[in-house]
């Protein structure tokens, strides 16, 4: 059974071509991109058969035929592959070395059998060829002599540095070695030096990439299902240095790509309208969104859901210091009751001396005589945005956004019942457990617990 059949090849060529990159497609498949190359030059020049597995032993006159077109029409090994529809260019590269050493008679099949295959131990006749002497080399073959002889004191070297025990005779160990030289030597010369066969090489060395990151991968695909697609590579990357495990984010975005895992949070986009009627307040606030301790300065607003044709409204506080929502109310009607039950769940979280700053927008909610008395008793200072600029508040804005984003727009609920349940699940996710950037990789309660308690 051959290592790629047709069907993986055709499959392959047509996901190429339809407008996907070839280096994708490889990295995809753990494939090389030459490879993947090979197989769409030869299956647009030679149809399906061009990418059939080929055994086939050529005669001398066809090998001497694409050697002499090579030199005429300066073509590379890997064009004339796919020109004369031959298995690999490692073939003619040997079909050149054969005709240099002994001219057409070389490139006989037998004759090509008895040099590219060694004997057995058992088969070697007692008297060695007898070698020329340098004097009789040309300065072409000294100087592929002087090179070979470079790769093969070098490799010795590399083996002992990479186990100093001495069991190079691993072929692990050599293709390591081997991989390790690869820059300044050609790869020929270092397999010859091993003792390692090209295909062995090619092995071990697919063998040590594909388990290399293993570990790390799953550990990434926890936290991302953990978090149920939330996450992106940087907060990942995030959790895995609170972890103690220091990594590149860069790497962590290309093993997720890899794995095709990508965050599921979508463009964040708001739109509303608000009409003009009651008292309005300065805007205070000025998109100062940075406070130095708790109960600084605060923000609301009130969002909306819908869910088969019902309506589910949210009223949260935020505590700018920190992020963190620290009282929320959801009712089916944007009532005032509303917002005045979340007041009084927020003015549990004061301390006698807090006068915190309450910014909002212009809702009609927050124009209410009510709603100012109620600021009003507990001295809490209150600021509005401008007029249609929801900028002005977006803290908020930015809040809403993300729980829609990585919790609405994620699921699909049968009930404003349902819905309710979710936000109070994912508000506790978002104070306790979500790790955000701006809090050093902590979660709102985790950054707070740590102000406090340094």
């Amino acid at each position: 059974m051959t290592k790629y059949d047709l069907a993986l090849k055709q499959a392959l060529i047509e996901e190429c071509l339809s407008a996907r990159s070839v280096h994708e497609v490889a990295l995809r498949h753990s494939l090389s991109a030459s490879l993947l190359r090979r197989w769409i030059k030869g299956y647009e020049q030679h149809g399906a058969a061009g990418l059939a597995t080929k055994y086939s032993h050529y005669d001398a006159q066809f090998k001497l035929k694409v050697l002499q077109c090579i030199e005429q029409d300066g073509l590379s090994a890997q064009q004339a592959c796919i020109q004369f529809d031959i298995r690999g260019p490692s073939s003619i590269r040997q079909w050149k070395r054969l005709y240099d050493e002994g001219g057409l008679e070389a490139l006989h099949p037998h004759r090509a059998r008895e040099s590219s295959m060694p004997r057995k131990a058992s088969e070697q006749p007692n008297v060695s060829p007898a070698k020329p002497a340098d004097a009789e080399l040309t300065p072409k073959q000294m100087l592929e002599e002087l090179e070979y002889l470079r790769a093969e004191n070098a490799y010795p070297k590399k083996a002992r540095c990479l186990d100093p025990s001495g069991s190079t005779h691993c072929a692990t160990k050599k293709a390591q070695a081997v991989q390790g030289l690869r820059h300044e030597h050609r790869l020929a010369l270092l397999l010859r030096a091993a003792g390692l066969a090209r295909s062995t090489f090619y092995y071990q060395s697919k063998a040590l990439v594909a388990d290399k990151h293993a570990a790390l991968k799953e550990r990434i695909k926890s936290v991302y299902h953990r978090h149920k697609g939330r996450y992106g590579y940087r907060r990942i990357t995030a959790v895995l240095g609170c972890h103690g495990e220091v990594i590149n984010h860069k790497k962590v975005q290309r093993l997720m790509q890899l794995m095709d895992l990508k965050s599921l949070v979508k463009v964040k986009k708001y739109r509303s309208y608000r009409g003009s009627e009651g008292l309005v307040a300065s805007d205070l606030l000025k998109r100062e969104f940075k406070a130095e301790a708790p109960n600084q300065k605060w923000v609301t607003d009130v969002t909306e859901f819908k869910v088969k044709g019902q309506k589910l409204f949210l009223s949260p506080v935020m505590d700018l210091y920190n992020g963190e929502i620290l009282a929320y109310q959801i009712n089916p009607r944007p009532e005032f009751k509303m917002v005045s039950a979340m007041l009084e769940q927020a003015f549990e979280r004061l301390n006698p001396d807090d006068k915190p700053i309450l910014h909002s927008d212009q809702g009609w909610q927050y124009r209410q005589p009510a709603y100012r008395h109620m600021l009003g008793r507990k001295k809490i200072q209150q600021s509005m945005s401008r007029k249609g600029n929801c900028l002005d508040n977006a803290a908020m804005e930015s809040f809403f956004g993300t729980l829609k984003s990585e919790f609405f727009y994620l699921q699909s609920f049968e009930s404003v019942e349902q819905l309710a349940s979710g936000l109070e699940d994912y508000i506790a996710y978002y104070n306790q457990e979500r790790i955000s950037l701006r809090l050093n990789g902590l979660s709102p309660v985790q950054f707070r617990t740590q102000a406090l308690n340094p």
